[in-house]
């Protein structure tokens, strides 16, 4: 039966039978899309659109279609720009509340600190300018405000989780640094129920089908909460009792048997691996143990079939990206020529030849 939850996953992530052709079309049906590692980000954007290069989905945040920032569970995503301040609003108080004595403990960053912090950085970004890290960093220093011993990124982190900055555009490989209302000013803010119900139903008909307990993990909300949006969502889902277990997903989710064979390199945090509290489906038990598994989120993964079978990396040459697979089980003539064809899609996405190594 885990089968068909993962191969429902797999057309309803879209991985397989794409119908996206923009990065927003993406990261708007998936509510949100792990972006800790920026380079893994954007190919779980491409692997998701019909024909992707990572120069279309850099080009999609520098023109301010998606936005990078901390929204949930204190960890870096993209955001579809018109939901990323609802999306701050509801979902980062609790990370906020939640480290502010470890931050003061471990940091020495309370309340004070925060408030000269955004005063020295809303006169150092007003008016469009965009700072990179190091920048932000020596601006606070010079506003004798220490950024060493990571003060710095804990400051920017809780001030973007408070909605004064995000990511702006790369500077060379260098992210920088903007205030998040001039970014995106058109952003939108949503009554707290209508927002609770809008990320639970996102939530479901992107990922589904899932369970309560998987949204509850994957937004970082109070059980409470996480409850009410799923019931203020159910009018646009429907429900299924598998492996004993209820999931909910659209009545749009393509069913079992719309699925066929897929292979597939996924970034390491990718969602359909990251999303779920639950990662049984995709991951047998057995191998999520195994010390080079990563427990399917820390590595990039390959998937067969809807299945996580084995975990893979890649060095870049002057032309070319070598693609080493690290399959758990051997694998078969059809499965060792489908990685194949994932690796050449991936080598197109980056705008170079793949070459394959066992």
């Amino acid at each position: 039966m885990s089968l068909s939850v993962a191969h429902r996953r797999l057309r309803n992530q879209r991985i397989a039978g794409s119908t996206f052709d923009t990065p927003g079309e993406v990261v708007s049906w998936l509510g949100t899309v792990q972006a800790q590692d920026y380079l893994g980000a954007l190919w779980a954007v491409g692997l998701r659109m019909r024909s992707a290069a990572e120069g279309d989905v850099e080009r999609a945040l520098a023109e301010r279609t998606i936005v990078r920032t901390w929204p949930m569970r204190g960890t870096l995503h993209f955001v579809a720009a018109a939901d990323v301040r609802w999306m701050l609003e509801l979902m980062t108080p609790r990370v906020v509340a939640a480290s502010a004595a470890r931050l003061q403990r471990d940091y020495e960053l309370d309340d004070a600190v925060f408030a000269r912090g955004r005063d020295v950085l809303v006169n150092a970004l007003q008016g469009g300018r965009q700072l990179t890290r190091n920048a932000i960093y020596e601006t606070l220093e010079s506003a004798r405000i220490s950024a060493s011993g990571q003060r710095g990124l804990h400051i920017v982190w809780r001030l973007a989780q408070e909605g004064l900055l995000c990511f702006g555009a790369r500077e060379g490989k260098q992210p920088t640094f903007v205030l998040l209302d001039e970014w995106v000013p058109d952003a939108r803010l949503l009554e707290r129920d209508e927002a609770l119900a809008e990320l639970a139903r996102r939530y479901f008909t992107g990922h589904g089908p899932a369970t309560a307990q998987d949204f509850a993990w994957w937004s970082g909300l109070a059980a409470t909460d996480a409850k009410a949006g799923l019931e203020m969502a159910k009018l646009h889902l429907i429900d299924e009792v598998i492996d004993g277990k209820t999931y909910w997903f659209s009545s749009s989710t393509p069913m079992a048997n719309d699925a066929s064979p897929h292979a597939c390199l996924l970034p390491a945090y990718d969602e359909y691996t990251v999303a779920y509290k639950d990662r049984g489906a995709v991951l047998d038990p057995v191998h999520a143990k195994r010390p080079d598994s990563g427990s399917g989120i820390f590595h990039p993964t390959m998937i067969l079939d809807g299945q996580v079978v084995g975990t893979w990396k890649r060095a870049l040459e002057k032309r070319s990206v070598a693609i080493t697979l690290r399959p758990f089980d051997p694998l078969k003539k059809t499965g060792r020529n489908a990685f194949a064809k994932a690796a050449r899609r991936y080598g197109e996405f980056l705008g170079l030849s793949a070459a394959v190594r066992l």
